[in-house]
């Protein structure tokens, strides 16, 4: 039976930790929950690669690094509200459920809401709720949230999401920039304003639902 929780070690320190990921309770949160039991059993053996990893149904779940980097620029802290939206099998629900007070997972496959809805109670993860609907609506029935994350990339961040963030919230999404490739940006909510800022470059697996509109050729 392989040692998952010496792969988890292997994933901080060989994936996590070089690069620039130092958030102690973000660090703590990723050798603590197991990622394999969010993964289909056929690919348990590969479920600490660095790299995205398929859940089904085309989805994925984000590389390590990636994901890590982007939840230590969202800054959560430990009374926010999270909206996870596009969590798929739960194992992004369930890191966030180790750092905020209350976590959202969305997600619009009700296959996979379905798995993440048996799995968080068995990580322990019972201040998260898994809802199933449009990812581009957000869910504003439990907001504003004080952070929102997004498990894939995006063309662009709905104004509809957007309204859903607090005051002094912030946001991270990999959007795709003109040349196809992908950005990630952190945005922060100052009142009536949303502004935002890259981070750093990443191509995460498109959401469903977040594909670029197509352009008019004349």
């Amino acid at each position: 039976m392989p040692d998952y929780a010496a792969a988890r070690l292997h994933m901080v320190e060989g994936q996590i930790r070089p690069n620039k990921v130092t958030d102690q309770r973000l660090v703590d949160a990723m050798l603590d929950v197991p990622r394999e039991i969010f993964v289909p059993k056929a690919s348990r053996g590969i479920a600490y690669v660095d790299e995205d990893v398929a859940v089904g149904n085309g989805r994925y779940m984000t590389e390590p690094m990636v994901f890590a980097r982007m939840l230590q620029e969202a800054e959560i802290g430990a009374g926010d509200v999270v909206l996870d939206i596009g969590c798929g099998t739960g194992y992004s629900t369930a890191i966030i459920a180790r750092l905020a007070a209350t976590v959202v997972g969305l997600e619009c496959d009700a296959a996979l809401a379905a798995r993440a809805g048996e799995a968080l109670p068995e990580v322990g993860a019972d201040n998260a709720l898994v809802v199933t609907g449009p990812l581009g609506d957000g869910h504003a029935a439990q907001g504003p949230y004080d952070v929102i994350v997004f498990e894939g990339a995006v063309a662009e961040v709905p104004a509809a999401i957007r309204d859903q963030l607090a005051d002094g919230g912030r946001m991270v999404a990999a959007v795709l920039g003109e040349s196809g490739l992908g950005q990630v940006r952190l945005f922060r909510r100052a009142g009536a304003m949303v502004s935002s800022r890259v981070l750093f470059e990443a191509m995460p697996h498109l959401l469903p639902g977040f594909e670029p509109k197509p352009k008019f050729v004349f």
